[in-house]
């Protein structure tokens, strides 16, 4: 795109003359607003000698909200122009037309707002005679006639939607109405009269085509309609679209975008079309499906995947305590233009590199909450509102005010629209403190890669040494980190002891049970008899009584159970048959024994007696003893 067409556009669209204004400076001009009087565009044309070409520049009136998210590069910060509402444009090859369109009309747009035209009655005119006439009114102006047909029938259908065009005040919001109003008088029309000439208007409407032209289109959207697409000039492709997003030839909201999802398989990615038709596409659909209230699942498939990637980034780091180190350390990598991922750290040390970087964004979160700050607003800001202009880069009309709604994109971006006004209220790029993010990711590359020892070192930043009592938190919190997780940990199962409990209650209620039986009453013998002894285990000699204590006396079944570990026996059958604890025949002969050896001489495992080694010669002593001195054996 070159200046030239911007000063057609401006001609036709608003009637706007280019003025040299500067007789000194030829290649200074400016485009000013018939109805306001104010400037809406600088251009600047100037001669290189080096190479041989011509500069062209503008500086445009527009705001500078087109200079958020990710802007061309043929879009900058005003050349000449001073003040927040001017933008530069530099005109080549990869200049935008429909872009820099839409930006000229939102400056004339913007200019116009709160300013009105006072029409007066025409004043009469002194002629030299001296008699005042009023003038007639000038005759009406035939702006369009390339339809005129040409020695050819034009179909009544197409004459009869060329008078519902209305010429009154020539404003872009009136053609967007013409348009919409012919467009729905044609919805049905079908055609059959091949055509393919080259068009190659901005924002085209039936009204700038020619009869041979409007013919042509219609065989070609007939064709569509069934499925197939052929090649058309990029302008007539366009004015499909704009049918689309009028609500033409389409039954709801979801089919007229499944058509445009049609229209780009079977037109672009064919090859037909050029690709700045896609990148406007796909800002249509997502505009549209806001406007008509779609899901935002379904709107976001059609946004720019960069620009959600951010949205995406910011929400964690916002609220870094309820996500993953893994996702921290991705939204950190995602707004460092994927350089966190090439360090070192990460490639050497995986996750423990990761992890790292996520610590240090949650150190500095906690110390700058600690002191009543928040490390997110310093980096990132907060969210701002801008005004939102749906489908302002197509010809759309919209019929009624769009009720009052909120509508939530993502979690970072939300639309709203109050009286017909929408704005959008989102995280801006101009207002991120890049210098303090990307001093903070550096100065934690360069220390990590020193605690690391992983090679390749940074040098150090003074500008950045705020950063550093961060990064030395994040390693001392590994450090302890790695230290508790080398602790050994015991684990306690705790789902058994129910089980356990009543195991226990079993083998109490059998043992009481045992000792009921053990002790109920015998009928009085006439005379004392000694105690018998148990029967001797096979093999086994006759037990031998010790010789009772003052304190306590064995029973016949601790004698038995004493005996059989002097011999090397299992006393496991001895105890079974008398229905006793282990433990507890164990506590009654240490109690027994106690005060001739002075030491428990039995040892109970759970389940398991065993006689103590150093013992062993003291009890067969003692139970030799006791038999020597007769004892209580029959």
């Amino acid at each position: 795109m070159d200046l030239a067409e911007l000063v057609a556009h401006a001609a036709e669209k608003f009637k706007m003359r280019e003025q040299h204004k500067w007789a000194g400076f030829p290649g200074f001009s400016v485009l000013t607003d018939p109805a306001t009087g104010k400037w809406v565009a600088l251009l600047m044309r100037q001669w290189d000698f080096d190479t041989g070409t011509e500069i062209q520049r503008c500086d445009i009136k527009c705001g500078r909200d087109c200079l958020t998210g990710n802007p061309p590069p043929y879009l900058s910060l005003p050349f000449r122009m001073k003040g927040p509402k001017w933008v530069g444009v530099c005109f080549d090859s990869a200049t935008d037309p429909v872009t820099v369109c839409r930006l000229f009309d939102k400056a004339v747009y913007d200019g116009q707002q709160g300013s009105y035209t006072v029409v007066l009655q025409q004043p009469p005119v002194h002629t030299g005679s001296g008699v005042s006439v009023v003038l007639p009114p000038p005759p009406r102006r035939v702006t369009d006639t390339t339809w005129l047909p040409q020695q050819e029938d034009v179909p009544e259908k197409i004459r009869q939607m060329r008078q519902l065009y209305q010429y009154s005040a020539g404003s872009f919001a009136q053609k967007c109405r013409s348009f919409y109003l012919q467009a729905r008088f044609m919805e049905d029309y079908t055609d059959d009269y091949p055509c393919n000439d080259a068009v190659t208007r901005y924002f085209p409407t039936y009204q700038d085509l020619n009869v041979r032209q409007l013919r042509g289109y219609f065989t070609w959207r007939t064709r569509v309609r069934q499925g197939e697409y052929r090649p058309i000039a990029p302008s007539l492709a366009c004015l499909y679209l704009y049918e689309l997003l009028n609500g033409i030839g389409a039954g709801s909201p979801r089919e007229a975008l499944a058509r445009m999802r049609d229209f780009e398989t079977g037109f672009l990615d064919a090859g037909y079309g050029e690709e700045r038709i896609r990148k406007h596409l796909h800002q249509w659909m997502l505009e549209f499906a806001i406007i008509h209230d779609l899901p935002p699942e379904e709107a976001r498939q059609y946004a720019d995947p960069a620009l959600l990637e951010r949205d995406a980034a910011l929400d964690v780091l916002r609220s870094c305590d309820a996500r993953t180190d893994g996702q921290v350390f991705d939204a950190l990598d995602a707004l460092s233009g994927r350089k966190l991922a090439q360090s070192p750290v990460v490639r050497r040390a995986g996750e423990k590199g990761m992890r790292l970087f996520a610590r240090v964004w949650r150190c500095g979160t906690a110390q700058a909450r600690s002191r009543g700050d928040d490390l997110f607003t310093a980096c990132f800001g907060e969210r701002q509102v801008f005004p939102w202009r749906p489908l302002e880069s197509a010809v759309y009309w919209q019929q009624s005010p769009h009720p009052d709604t909120d509508y939530a994109l993502d979690a970072c971006r939300t639309l709203r629209c109050r009286r017909g006004y929408w704005r959008e209220q989102r995280y801006e790029n101009l207002y991120f403190d890049w210098k303090m993010l990307r001093g903070l990711l550096r100065r934690s590359d360069q220390q990590l890669r020193r605690a690391l020892k992983t090679g390749h070192y940074l040098r150090e930043s003074a500008a950045d040494a705020w950063a550093a009592p961060l990064v030395e938190a994040a390693l001392a919190a590994e450090r302890q980190a790695e230290q508790e997780a080398a602790r050994p940990r015991i684990t306690i199962d705790l789902t058994g002891l129910d089980r356990i409990r009543q195991d226990a209650a079993r083998t109490c209620s059998s043992l009481l049970a045992g000792e009921e039986a053990d002790s109920e009453p015998e009928p009085a013998p006439a005379q004392p008899k000694a105690p018998l002894p148990p029967a001797p285990l096979p093999g086994a000699p006759a037990p031998a009584a010790l010789q009772p204590a003052p304190e306590a006396a064995l029973d016949g079944v601790e004698q038995q159970v004493l005996q059989a570990l002097l011999q090397g026996q299992p006393v496991q059958p001895i105890l079974q048959a008398a229905r006793r604890m282990p433990s507890v025949v164990a506590d009654g002969i240490n109690a027994a024994l106690f005060d001739a050896v002075g030491d428990n001489v039995l040892d109970c495992d759970g389940g398991a007696i065993l006689l103590v080694e150093d013992y062993w010669q003291e009890v067969q002593q003692l139970l030799a003893g006791s038999r020597t001195m007769g004892g209580n054996n029959p």
